[in-house]
C-alpha cells in the first residue's frame, strides 16, 4: 500500500470523525431546541449554533468523505466485481446523507421558527447515525460479502 493511499485514508477518516460528530450533536442541539419557546433568547442561540454546526463542520466534512471515500474506493480497486461490502456500505453512507438532508430540513424550519416535531422525536432520530455508523465499520472491518 503506498504512502499516497495511506495519506487518503486519513483525510477520509478525519472527514468521517467530523461528520459524524455533527451528526451525533445536531440531533441533541435539536432535542433542546424543539422545548425551547419560540423567539426566547435560547431559541435564538440554537439557530446559530445548528446554522454554524451545519455550515463550518457538518457540510465540509460530508463532502470531503463522500470525495476521498470514492477516490479511495478507485484508487484501491474497491469497485470490482464481487465485492459486494462496498455497495452496502456505500448505501448505508447513502442513508446517513439522507438523514444529514433531513436534519439540514429540520434547521431551516428552526431558523423559520416553525416547530413540527418533538423532542422525543429528534431523541429517536439521534439514534439512527449511531447505528449506520456501526453498521458501516462492520461492514469496513470485517468486509463479510
Amino acid at each position: 500500500m503506498s504512502d499516497g493511499y495511506l495519506w487518503l485514508k486519513v483525510v477520509h477518516l478525519l472527514a468521517v470523525f467530523s461528520w459524524m460528530a455533527g451528526l451525533f450533536y445536531l440531533p441533541r442541539l435539536m432535542v433542546y431546541h424543539a422545548d425551547a419557546a419560540v423567539g426566547s433568547p435560547v431559541s435564538e442561540q440554537f439557530k446559530i449554533m445548528e446554522r454554524r454546526l451545519l455550515k463550518a463542520i457538518m457540510r465540509p466534512a460530508m463532502v470531503v468523505t463522500w470525495i476521498f471515500g470514492l477516490w479511495l474506493g478507485f484508487a484501491g480497486e474497491w469497485f470490482a466485481p464481487g465485492v459486494y461490502w462496498l455497495w452496502l456500505k456505500l448505501l448505508a453512507v447513502v442513508i446517513l446523507s439522507g438523514v444529514h438532508g433531513l436534519l439540514e430540513r429540520h434547521a431551516g424550519l428552526f431558523a423559520r421558527d416553525q416547530r413540527v416535531n418533538s423532542g422525543v422525536y429528534f431523541r429517536v432520530l439521534n439514534e439512527v447515525p449511531t447505528l449506520l455508523l456501526i453498521v458501516i465499520v462492520i461492514l469496513v472491518v470485517f468486509k463479510p460479502v
